[in-house]
């Protein structure tokens, strides 16, 4: 799994059937203190997240696990919204 912050929607009229009725979205992928990691990554929702909302995504084909996704040709879900992440200072 990796944090990731929602940055936008993707829209995409013409794309594989499977994908219809799933919300796409643009995230970053980003370190606990939020410094983005990797740009851009889109990602099928699952838990009703929106734009600056911050995430948890799984990548390749643990994406395909949630409920309705099984078979859909994505590479990034979202599985849950973070409230709040805490960094323990090391010694």
């Amino acid at each position: 799994m990796r944090v990731a912050k929602v940055i936008g929607t993707v829209t995409a009229t013409a794309k594989e059937a499977q994908l219809t009725g799933h919300k796409l979205l643009l995230c970053d992928i980003i370190d606990g203190s939020g410094k983005v990691l990797e740009p851009s990554v889109v990602a099928a929702d699952t838990c009703g997240a929106g734009v600056g909302d911050t995430v948890m995504i799984v990548t390749g084909s643990g994406a395909r696990l949630p409920a309705g996704l099984a078979g859909v040709p994505i590479d990034a879900c979202i599985i849950a919204i973070v409230e709040h992440i805490t960094i323990s200072k090391k010694k």
